[in-house]
């Protein structure tokens, strides 16, 4: 038995005084509108209505369960007009996860200018180098670099690549000298940048003779973000090999010299994963379709402003 529909029936029929009226209204049959009635009140174990041949006539009980019916049905014509909402409008709380420096310094900035556009929206927005469990820990949107995704189950959208540099302070230079090759590195102390996309021993690069890989000796210092990589490279404790958009402010500066300009690190995707595609909310959707022309341009901006930082 559809309980709910039963109830939209019982309502129509009182407010309309008859079955037959109530059957016209739902576009239905007599007979169809005085067995949801009855159905109910087998249900309930409660007669609702009196009937005679000329009319109908509440119970008390019947009275009690219409002001109940009522309510019922009014809430959740107004939970499917939200849920419908959400499909068309963008509204309510965006909870967003992002790789830690590229979250920083790409999706902080975008989530002001989406909420610019969608003011209904509010981003609730977490900073982490692993990639959570979308599901079990609630998030709506994922951001992550990676040169390929494993079969997850999940939508993912790329919207765009970034990749990295080789890095380090004039003082470091001046003092260890300047490397002209890829090679070169393995006699200067490397800082190493560990995180679930970055392997701990070895730098790989893309140049004029094509790919070239560096098994990387004993680590003087490690870390997980790219921010403080960065921060190491600029005070002189070594090269760092660091993502072009962490390393772009300190290059302005000239804390920061851009190494092997010819040479640039492997190429990683930058993807949005969501759990379905099925009956997307409106602000997941606006929220990746933003991504998908705010990135691609930031990471063009920061890409052509680079070629002026080149050390020859």
């Amino acid at each position: 038995m559809d309980t709910l529909q039963n109830m939209r029936v019982f309502v129509r029929v009182v407010e309309a005084g008859s079955f037959t009226g109530a059957a016209q209204h739902l576009n239905t049959t007599t007979a169809y509108a005085s067995r949801a009635v009855s159905d109910l009140e087998a249900h309930l174990r409660t007669r609702l209505l009196n009937r005679t041949t000329r009319r109908i006539a509440l119970t008390e009980a019947g009275e009690r369960y219409l002001q109940r019916c009522e309510q019922i049905l009014a809430y959740v014509d107004q939970a499917e007009a939200e849920a419908s909402d959400a499909h068309a409008r963008p509204s309510g709380k965006l909870k967003v996860h992002a790789m830690a420096s590229f979250g920083q310094q790409y999706v902080v900035p975008a989530v002001g200018r989406y909420q610019q556009r969608y003011p209904d929206v509010q981003i609730e927005l977490t900073l982490a180098q692993r990639l959570p469990d979308l599901l079990d820990e609630g998030y709506d949107v994922s951001l992550t670099l990676a040169i390929d995704l494993p079969d997850s189950g999940l939508v993912s959208q790329r919207i765009g690549a970034a990749f990295s540099i080789p890095c380090a302070s004039p003082a470091y230079l001046e003092r260890y000298g300047v490397p002209q090759t890829p090679d070169d590195l393995k006699n200067h102390v490397c800082l190493r940048m560990v995180t679930p996309i970055s392997p701990a021993d070895e730098w790989s690069f893309n140049g004029p003779d094509g790919p070239h890989t560096i098994e990387l000796g004993p680590a003087t210092f490690q870390v997980n973000v790219a921010e403080a990589a960065a921060m190491a490279a600029r005070v002189g404790m070594g090269i760092g090999l660091i993502p072009l958009y962490s390393a772009i402010s300190g290059l302005r500066s000239g804390e920061l010299v851009w190494l092997l300009p010819e040479y640039t690190a492997q190429e990683m995707n930058i993807y949005a994963l969501y759990p379905s595609r099925q009956y997307l909310d409106a602000k997941i959707r606006t929220w990746v379709e933003f991504l998908r022309d705010e990135v691609p341009a930031t990471l063009a901006a920061d890409q052509a402003e680079l070629r002026q930082f080149a050390r020859t």
